[in-house]
């Protein structure tokens, strides 16, 4: 089964040219030469990284799978 989630990235020009594009909740990065190719490619690691996290998971996890949630300071979230 398939969710929709969103997640924020963080888009820096690079200083050799290009942009990096970092995503603040996973530990997942990429880069391009436009914005474009940038958000693309983080888009396709995060895709990337979420699948082989899923594999491993239904691996691993016997248990129930609850999700939990919490309340954070704004500010981590901005």
């Amino acid at each position: 089964m398939l969710v929709i989630r969103s997640f924020t990235v963080v888009l820096e020009v690079a200083e050799e040219g290009g942009f990096i594009v970092k995503c603040v909740e996973l530990p997942v990065a990429s880069q391009g030469e436009t914005r474009e190719d940038a958000l693309r490619n983080i888009k396709e690691a995060i895709e990337g990284y979420l699948e082989v996290k899923a594999e491993l998971l239904g691996k691993r996890a016997k248990g129930e799978k609850v999700e939990i949630i919490v309340e954070a300071p704004s500010t981590l979230l901005a």
